[in-house]
């Protein structure tokens, strides 16, 4: 018989790529006025609401193993147009949408889902795909 597997709390970081990290976070700051956590000349990390985290690489600097005093971080990257979602309220989504429009940023697209829950979607400046989520996208948000 297999052991059950022990809980998952929830997730707690979203890594992104770019290709200038004071250029993404002028984005991030301002655009979306996420609050910086950490930065150094390979990451920049920001706080997205209780438990959870933005982390902005400059791309190719996690290409190697990163040694530090408690341990070692194996290498990573990322490719591509990435995609995320941020979690929202549902009563702020049209103050975001005003928000982006204000800030010159393009919805991209729009959607109602069959739970009640709706996204909008833009990109940042490396090309990502951003998502405003309300509650009602999955069974469990």
């Amino acid at each position: 018989m297999a052991t059950p597997s022990p809980k998952i709390e929830g997730g707690l970081e979203t890594a992104l790529y770019v290709d200038d990290l004071p250029r993404a976070a002028q984005f991030y700051e301002e655009v979306l006025g996420l609050s910086t956590l950490s930065r150094d000349q390979r990451l920049y990390a920001y706080d997205c609401g209780p438990g959870s985290v933005l982390l902005l690489f400059a791309r190719g600097a996690t290409s190697d193993a990163l040694k530090l005093p408690g341990g070692e971080i194996p290498p990573h990257e990322g490719a591509g147009r990435l995609h995320f979602a941020l979690a929202v309220r549902a009563e702020d989504l049209g103050a975001w949408e005003e928000r982006l429009a204000a800030k010159g940023v393009a919805v991209e697209g729009r959607m109602n889902w069959p739970r009640g829950g709706k996204s909008l979607y833009f990109r940042d400046l490396d090309g990502n795909l951003v998502e405003l989520a309300t509650p009602g996208v999955w069974a469990n948000y």
